[in-house]
């Protein structure tokens, strides 16, 4: 399957290194091994394998080499340095293109020795959108395949329900075992696992830490790193409170979800909110990479309760208002509260199964498949 960074990603590399972060299988080698079928000749180096290995050590690549693809070289003893001398030495006309998990992307956030020398992406699971392009049907149908199997391609493009489930399994048990037990340490990984499994039912609420660490028995300090560890590997997202003064946003709780929807333990409701979240988090960094703009996904939640699930903002003021419903039409008071108090925002309440579309009380009652699938990815 096609994705949706591919010519993009084709474009940059005639221009600068590309940097492609993005979950555990999620499609980022896949992508890769496709764009290097336009760029032959080309080599594809993994640092878990022990020849390629040899090969980024010594530095013994073809030096006609149209792309040369490089995985997992995070793992590097002094990768940045490494990487920067690779970049400023490589041959003329030679693109690169370096993939990896949420390790370099967090690397990438601190602007360290390449800065300038590179552009970025950040690789998600299939939306409804990208599933209509790429797959065909309606947009009620893709949303019915992603709110069933997750966004993620090979239990997404699965046979049957079945093999999806067998590899959702696999890659949570792996998740925790390997990729978490590089950022902890062995007698933790219980814990951690303890904690997803308590995140995975409180998808779409508020995140105490002090709650949760009182029932796990241990510090908010050592939840809050292993927060840190579960978002540096794109297992989960934060969607902070909305707010002008970014620093007491920071200060209120932000709420959870995961990229793969699969892993949400709740009803319909939970499961949509959080397919919806994956992928307003997708347009938004869409439209960072690609056009660099200043977006960002919050959620609005007032000191009595009133909330609404999702606002995303273009600077520092708010785009749209977003409430998701499984089939509840009425508009949601919440919501028309805080339409009156952002006019500039557009006010839309969500519902998967809808007979017809309304305008109500200056809400957009609208199709939630439809309206995904005129996101910007």
């Amino acid at each position: 399957m096609k994705r949706y960074l591919d010519d993009r990603i084709t474009n940059d590399l005639s221009r600068k290194m590309v940097l492609l972060t993005g979950p555990r299988q999620v499609g980022k080698t896949t992508l890769c091994r496709q764009l290097m079928d336009r760029f032959a000749p080309s080599q594809y180096f993994n640092w878990d394998v022990a020849s390629d290995r040899a090969i980024l050590l010594r530095q013994s690549w073809n030096p006609n080499s149209r792309l040369l693809a490089m995985d997992e070289i995070h793992k590097m003893s002094s990768w940045k340095n490494w990487l920067k001398g690779v970049v400023d030495a490589r041959s003329s006309g030679q693109a690169l293109l370096v993939t990896g998990s949420a390790r370099m992307e967090t690397w990438r956030q601190t602007g360290d020795s390449l800065a300038g020398r590179y552009l970025s992406w950040r690789l998600h699971p299939i939306s409804v959108r990208e599933w209509c392009e790429q797959q065909g049907g309606t947009p009620a149908q893709a949303l019915a395949r992603l709110l069933e199997r997750g966004g993620f391609p090979e239990p997404c493009l699965a046979e049957t329900n079945e093999a999806a489930e067998r590899w959702r399994r696999q890659y949570f048990t792996d998740l925790i075992r390997e990729d978490v037990l590089e950022f902890s340490r062995l007698h933790e990984i219980n814990t951690m696992r303890l904690f997803v499994e308590l995140l995975r039912e409180r998808v779409g609420s508020p995140l105490s830490l002090a709650s949760i660490a009182h029932d796990l028995a241990v510090s908010p300090t050592t939840l809050k790193r292993y927060l840190d560890i579960l978002q540096a590997l794109y297992i989960v997202f934060a969607v902070p409170p909305w707010h002008r003064n970014v620093g007491r946003a920071l200060l209120q709780m932000p709420k959870i979800y995961f990229f793969d929807t699969g892993l949400v333990r709740g009803d319909d409701g939970a499961r949509l909110e959080n397919a919806v979240a994956a992928m307003l988090q997708k347009h938004v960094h869409f439209l960072q990479d690609a056009h660099g703009k200043d977006a960002g996904l919050h959620y609005i939640r007032t000191k009595d309760g009133a909330e609404v699930d999702f606002a995303l903002s273009d600077g520092e003021a708010l785009a749209n208002l977003i409430e998701c419903k499984v089939a509840d039409t009425k508009p949601h008071r919440a919501l028309t509260n805080f339409a009156a108090r952002f006019p500039e925002a557009r006010p839309v309440q969500l519902v998967r199964d809808l007979r017809q579309e309304e305008f109500r009380n200056g809400i957009a009652i609208t199709d939630a498949a439809a309206w995904l699938a005129k996101l910007a990815a």
